[in-house]
């Protein structure tokens, strides 16, 4: 179950990106998303009824779009809004993908750019121009859905959605008490142009700071990676792309398949290695 708070003044495109929000937990595991609940809680004397189907519908346009049915829900009035889906899916049991599993030689893959947090950040602060709010709605309201049919025809290790925690963050989970260490290249790493410059001038969320610092003792920046890009590696995304291990041999193969369904920005970062255990090395 994912709850998602406002971060777009538009209802419909609000209740979209809440709906991939949630349905990225199942995709990530290699499953298909089948039957949805609606949770929320909503200040309808502040807000209006409006507003309030027009962000259920913005939902289920995405659970439409997912061939998810939704079975109904739970609603309370609240001060603060808060809209969420608890979201089943199938999945057989021998091809359930995990978010731990990464080996030696493979390869990690990140399916969308980072810096939806800070890019949020700054249309908060009224710096954002609509081509940038759009792009940003666009890529949190796109659905997982092909990267994980593409996932399921080749030999993932292990996967996970890059939601809150920012990419190192997550990627800090993939590793946590495992045999493994990892090399993120950064060079390498997506990342809307827009956050760049927004980080640049400080719109960076306290999130980014939060995960950076819970995560500290295990991520070990290099030398030539800059505050900016740092930030924008702890960005707390709101659903974001799946990021996979997969063995070298077939990496080539699977970006190429990716950017063929769609995912235009699927892109090798990393490298997993037997040695550092347990550690993330950016350069």
């Amino acid at each position: 179950m994912d709850f998602f708070t406002p971060i777009v003044d538009d209802p419909f495109s609000f209740g979209q990106i809440a709906a991939a929000n949630a349905l990225s937990d199942v995709y990530a595991m290699g499953g298909v998303p089948k039957t949805a609940m609606n949770l929320v809680a909503f200040p309808i004397k502040k807000l209006g009824g409006e507003v309030l189907r027009a962000v259920l519908a913005g939902g289920i346009d995405k659970l439409k779009e997912s061939g998810t049915v939704l079975l109904g829900g739970h609603s309370i009035e609240d001060d603060e809004f808060k809209y969420g889906l608890s979201v089943t899916g199938f999945v057989h049991p021998m091809k359930i993908v995990a978010n731990q599993g990464l080996k030696p030689g493979d390869c990690l893959v990140l399916t969308k750019p980072l810096g939806t947090g800070i890019v949020n950040t700054a249309v908060k602060a009224g710096l954002a121009s609509c081509d940038t709010i759009k792009r940003a709605v666009e890529l949190m309201a796109m659905l997982n859905r092909d990267a994980a049919l593409v996932m399921s025809g080749f030999p993932i290790s292990a996967c996970t959605d890059v939601t809150g925690f920012g990419l190192l963050g997550h990627l800090a989970e993939m590793v946590h008490g495992t045999g493994i260490g990892v090399t993120v290249d950064s060079s390498l790493v997506p990342i809307l142009p827009e956050a760049v410059e927004f980080a640049s001038m400080g719109f960076v969320p306290a999130g980014a700071h939060n995960n950076r610092e819970f995560r500290k003792r295990m991520v070990t920046m290099g030398q030539g990676v800059s505050p900016v890009m740092r930030d924008i590696l702890f960005d707390p995304q709101t659903s974001g792309g799946l990021l996979m291990g997969c063995p070298e041999i077939d990496v080539e193969a699977l970006v190429k398949r990716l950017k063929d369904w769609g995912v235009e920005h699927a892109s090798v970062i990393g490298i997993v290695h037997g040695y550092d255990h347990g550690k993330i090395i950016v350069i």
